[in-house]
């Protein structure tokens, strides 16, 4: 592995293991919130305990989250000095924004956990709240700095200099509503159809039953709600990327060819080399209509991008089509609930729903990993698009094979430890949190 793979490799796998951290530490005090309003308006001991039980597993991955985000940005630095060099001035308003933000959370989480019985029930619940609202700006920030780098804006680039910055301009820049708008409810689905799918699981297991089925309904209910609204914000993504970024949206779809009423592709395997699709579905004209609102409108190909600035063909596509469908399968049974819910009442002690709760646990994370292979895949070769090419800002210090391999251990070490701390809050839930007083 040489030092480029070696460094790409690290901030992937970074990445990927922060990303589920901070999607349920992003998520969960909304949950949190929830059932501890349910207690407050009910004085039903269920929803107090649920409550409890739920913001221990919100410090874990505050904590986590804290650690794996800490690394990140210092990788940031010690990976890819160039590129921070000239983009750290640019877009280093988000950043310290987002630390401010985690200072909130850090506090209010520290007013929650110790402030029962202490402060009035309703500031507690208060501060509940804001350890919810701090994280999710906490998450809207960063993916505005990641959306800069897609959409480079706020400075003028001219004979190699990055002149007349301007700090607002490039956080809001022409990115950052559909990036952080697709982000924030795929954070709210995966972290939804995991946590309804562990208590799924509790409640077909026969182990504190009401306890479980309080809490599988208040986190369904908001994954259920984000499957649903998570197509719309997706074709909002996809017709912002077909204006900003035609080469990420012709490998997303493995479309060679520059044409008019351009077919959407279902699968199929890319054949790059003689410039096909072999084996996939096609469905005439809806490219065209999901890249720009019309079923004849012409959609750019990968014929019209360099070679040397299209990005990966196969792996966006693949991850791009393994996104999009765990999303419908998570519709699917988001539609069903719904209808349960509404109709079908006896749906909802069903074994079968729950199964199929159970069955979706992973698919919304396997959604987001796969979300965030395109996005950051589909833009290559480019760390700042049509700006900075990756291979120019990584480090020139030798050795960073060395240093993914230590980091690789820490991160799975510290998920070990995650899953460990999780699986013992679970079994303890009959002893800790399932109480009558």
């Amino acid at each position: 592995m040489d030092d480029f793979i070696a460094a790409r490799s690290q901030m992937a796998l970074s990445l990927g293991f922060h990303i589920i951290f901070s999607c349920i530490g992003m998520v969960m005090p909304f949950f949190m919130a929830v059932a501890h309003f349910y207690w407050l308006r009910t004085n039903n001991i269920i929803y107090k305990n649920v409550t409890k039980a739920w913001s221990k597993g919100v410090a874990i991955f505050f904590a986590t989250g804290a650690v794996s985000g800490t690394v990140l940005s210092f990788e940031l630095g010690l990976l890819w000095p160039e590129f921070m060099k000239h983009a750290g001035p640019i877009f280093g308003m988000p950043f310290s924004l987002e630390g401010t933000a985690f200072f909130i959370e850090a506090i209010a989480l520290g007013f929650f956990l110790y402030g029962w019985d202490r402060f009035n029930k309703w500031f507690h619940w208060f501060t509940g709240v804001v350890v919810g609202v701090s994280g999710l700006a906490s998450g809207i920030l960063v993916v505005a700095a990641n959306a800069w780098m897609n959409s480079p804006a706020g400075f003028d680039f001219v004979n190699g200099q990055y002149i007349n910055i301007d700090p607002i301009e490039a956080m809001f820049n022409d990115a950052w509503f559909s990036q952080a708008l697709h982000m924030t409810i795929a954070a709210f689905v995966a972290t939804g159809f995991a946590v309804a799918g562990v208590h799924a699981l509790m409640i077909l297991r026969g182990q504190n039953v009401l306890f479980h089925t309080k809490s599988f309904t208040i986190a369904a209910i908001f994954g259920c709600v984000a499957a649903i609204l998570q197509p719309l914000s997706g074709d909002i993504s996809a017709k912002d990327v077909a204006i900003r970024q035609p080469a990420k949206l012709a490998a997303m779809e493995a479309h060679f060819h520059t044409e008019k009423s351009a077919s959407l592709i279902l699968g199929g395997i890319p054949d790059e080399k003689n410039k096909k699709v072999d084996y996939a579905i096609k469905l005439p004209g809806f490219l065209s209509f999901l890249a720009h609102g019309d079923f004849k409108s012409e959609v750019t190909g990968l014929d019209k991008i360099p070679e040397e600035n299209q990005p990966p063909v196969a792996i966006t596509h693949y991850a791009f089509q393994i996104m999009v469908g765990m999303g419908m399968a998570m519709m699917l049974v988001a539609v069903l609930y719904f209808l349960a819910l509404w109709k079908k009442k006896h749906w909802l002690t069903s074994r079968w729903l729950l199964k199929l709760f159970v069955a979706a646990t992973p698919l919304g994370f396997i959604a987001v990993e796969a979300g965030w292979t395109v996005t950051e895949v589909g833009r290559q070769p480019w760390i700042i698009h049509n700006v900075m090419r990756t291979a120019d800002a990584v480090t020139p210090m030798p050795g960073i094979a060395y240093s993914f391999y230590l980091f690789s251990a820490v991160y799975v070490s510290l998920a070990i430890i995650v899953v460990f701390m999780l699986y013992r809050q679970i079994k303890m839930v009959g002893v800790l949190y399932d109480k009558q007083h």
